[in-house]
């Protein structure tokens, strides 16, 4: 393929079209932006939808524009015409996503143009493979995922970063009227947890000290590039500039080697553990990986990063825009503090477990603001989607879990209004509320079927601890002027762009 990339005749083929996707811009951009009226993008011979993808790109608007056009497509699921003659189907509808993560599951995989796009990052880690290779990950991975580990998690892990860090962190800008960058705040609280839980180290990232570290500039860099290579009009571009190592594509070697050496000596450190110990005193995610028998360290080295963006990323984003949407819902945040004061100072995995009205907000809230808010696989065969698409093989099907959250179809017609009480009914006589869960292929948050998220319950268990913590003492304050809403973009995960900014404010009784 290299040498094809290299030839003379190629270039003289391919390079008028380059030229075209990189520097032409569309004249109907402007606008694409100004008018409100959605319609389903037009498609021509060789360029496909370029134009109208082209004027969307922006990673502030392209997840919207999407989820606008599967408002007003049948059976919410439309394909969308990529240049080239690459075809994408895109679907909100539940029974497409049962259908691609459960029914047909076999045939719908991470295809060879998403294993490739990521593979110089996350190489062949649980989230970038298939088969016997992905089972094996996940069947190690799950011994991490029982009861006595989620209590040890809560009670030990999450505990321990939460008196010793987070709380002293907002006490001090409480105390000293200080702006913090909650977003950040809450990706190192995240990041210490993983490493801990997981891998057995702290690298203690959640300190007043710290500044952004090397590791976590380049880990966002290599997210941010890896993610952009999706929307390239042909990944011809991307390949071409990293074998010229120009551009993004050098910035992303030069990150890419940053995570993957700090990533390295988490491995290294911890194969000396187990060559100086006979037994350890707990045993880890990564102990158990590298007592597997695979203990080739760049393959446990892939594991490592999937895992460390599994769960920096995503819990992160999700009590980011948590705490957004509480600071506009006061209603809904005192119905949470009324029920964090039933509860100890302290509350144990029990009464962590037992946050009903909690567990049903941060729901609402990852409805509206999912930290993966797309997910895609590819058809290893010919098929055809229940509302009657045809999917050739090789196509892309997308479900798109940030319009899902936004369908009448699926919430009714105050889907728009932040409503934790859409999962709660009252329990017998007792006036208590119990959580009514919604079905995976209709909240697919955490994907469904059988590669259906391990750490779910972890998450969940994870949020539910920080919240209790942080609103038992204080208010989460954004600072931005009234009416300000922030931009919900998205690489591999979701972020608020630019940060989010607040103030810390002491609760009073």
């Amino acid at each position: 393929m290299i040498h094809m990339l290299l030839h003379p005749l190629f270039f003289l083929f391919i390079l008028p079209v380059l030229i075209f996707f990189l520097f032409l811009k569309p004249s109907s951009e402007k606008k694409a932006k100004e008018t409100a009226t959605v319609t389903l993008p037009k498609a021509y011979p060789l360029i496909g939808s370029y134009l109208a993808i082209k004027a969307n790109e922006n990673t502030n608007t392209n997840i919207q524009w999407l989820s606008d056009i599967l408002q007003i497509s049948p059976a919410a699921t439309f394909t969308l015409h990529r240049p080239l003659g690459r075809r994408k189907v895109i679907t909100g509808n539940p029974a497409t996503v049962q259908h691609i993560l459960k029914t047909r599951f076999s045939i719908y995989q991470k295809g060879h143009i998403f294993l490739e796009t990521l593979s110089d990052f996350l190489g062949t880690g649980i989230f970038n493979t298939n088969g016997d290779n992905w089972k094996f990950q996940r069947q190690v991975a799950s011994h991490e995922f029982n009861t006595n580990s989620l209590r040890k998690f809560v009670e030990h892990v999450v505990d321990t970063e939460l008196s010793n860090r987070l709380i002293p962190i907002l006490t001090s800008a409480s105390q000293d009227q200080k702006t913090l960058n909650f977003q950040d705040i809450l990706q190192r609280f995240a990041f210490d947890n993983i490493c801990k839980i997981a891998f057995g180290f702290d690298p203690e990232y959640l300190a007043p000290s710290v500044e952004r570290s090397k590791f976590a500039l380049a880990f966002e860099e290599a997210t941010v590039i890896s993610s952009k290579r999706f929307r390239e009009p042909s990944e011809l571009i991307w390949k071409i500039k990293r074998k010229l190592n120009i551009g993004s594509e050098k910035r992303l070697r030069i990150a890419v080697s940053e995570v993957h050496e700090f990533a390295k000596n988490i491995v290294r450190k911890k194969k000396r553990e187990l060559k100086e110990k006979s037994s350890l005193e707990s045993v880890d995610m990564l102990s158990r990986f590298l007592s597997s028998g695979h203990s080739d360290e760049d393959f446990v080295t892939d594991i490592v990063i999937s895992f460390i963006l599994a769960g920096k990323d995503t819990t992160s984003a999700a009590l980011t825009w948590f705490f957004w949407l509480l600071s506009k819902n006061p209603r809904v945040e005192n119905e949470i503090v009324k029920e964090i004061r039933d509860k100890s100072e302290t509350p144990a995995y029990d009464e962590v477990k037992d946050m009903v009205y909690t567990h049903a907000a941060l729901c609402e809230s990852m409805r509206l603001y999912p930290p993966v808010p797309t997910d895609s696989k590819e058809a290893v065969e010919d098929d055809v989607l229940p509302d009657g698409t045809v999917v050739k093989k090789g196509t892309v099907v997308v479900y798109h879990v940030y319009a899902m959250g936004r369908l009448e179809s699926i919430w009714g017609n105050d889907w728009a209004e932040f409503q934790p009480e859409r999962w709660l009914e009252k329990f017998g006589d007792s006036g208590k509320w119990k959580f009514v869960a919604r079905d995976s292929f209709s909240y697919p948050v955490f994907q469904a079927g059988p590669r259906i998220c391990l750490g779910k319950e972890m998450a969940f268990m994870q949020m539910k601890r920080v919240v209790a913590g942080v609103l038992r003492q204080f208010k989460v304050v954004p600072a931005v002027a009234e009416g300000v809403e922030p931009n919900f973009v998205s690489f591999l995960t979701s972020q608020m762009e630019g940060g989010f900014h607040v103030k810390i404010l002491e609760r009073l009784a």
